[in-house]
């Protein structure tokens, strides 16, 4: 058996095992960190045990942690949310200063639709790591989405200032530009929406939805 498998799978035999007659929390692995709650002592014991054979597999704890954020990413992408989560939160057991993880966190989180919930581990990605474009284009969505479900202006506020963070750090993406124009088009003057529109029609004509073009009267 791969050797990663194996990681994988550890903890939960060992649970199967040890943890048949004592109270434990149930379901923390779907939670970010666990879901911060007091483990029980067959879950502790199997952090152990897990942390232990990582540590016979690689150099370091840091790198052991990158080789779980990307297995959290490819099920993510795979539309595999519970198990990329059990993926980030063992990243998180080997790596907590890492701060791909609280991106993993935060987006499957928001993609349950948790939105005021992921924006404390995207602030906490941030504070970590403030130059991944990415992570903040990430962000403004789940600002878009609860400024559009609550209307409050501090929310687009919110929304447009980490989107224009993104461009600095990443100057040339049409996508971002794209939902930046759109973020513009909740104001009455349209002026940049259109000046935006401009800069991503010249990255990318394909990137502004027609809906949006609409809305600016182009």
């Amino acid at each position: 058996m791969n050797k990663f498998v194996w990681l994988i799978y550890l903890p939960l035999l060992l649970l199967l095992s040890c943890g048949l007659n004592e109270d434990c929390p149930q379901d923390i692995n779907l939670l970010p960190m666990y879901g911060r709650v007091k483990k029980c002592n067959a879950q502790i014991e199997s952090d152990s045990v897990f942390l232990k054979q990582c540590d016979r597999n690689h150099k370091s704890r840091k790198e052991n942690a990158i080789h779980f954020v990307d297995r959290g990413w490819e099920y993510y992408y795979k539309n595999i949310p519970d198990t990329a989560m059990m993926r980030f939160n063992q990243a998180w057991l080997l790596d907590s200063l890492n701060a791909d993880i609280y991106w993993g966190f935060a987006n499957l989180v928001g993609g349950k639709g948790k939105l005021k919930e992921s924006l404390p581990l995207f602030n906490r990605s941030i504070e970590i790591n403030g130059t991944n474009a990415k992570v903040w284009e990430s962000a403004s969505n789940s600002y878009g989405q609860l400024f559009v479900q609550t209307n409050d202006i501090n929310y687009l506020n919110i929304t447009i200032k980490y989107l224009k963070t993104a461009i600095k750090l990443e100057a040339n993406n049409p996508k971002t530009y794209a939902s930046l124009t759109a973020a513009y088009t909740y104001f009455v003057q349209k002026d940049s929406a259109r000046k935006y529109l401009k800069i991503t029609d010249g990255l990318d004509k394909n990137a502004i939805n027609p809906t949006v073009r609409k809305l600016i009267g182009e």
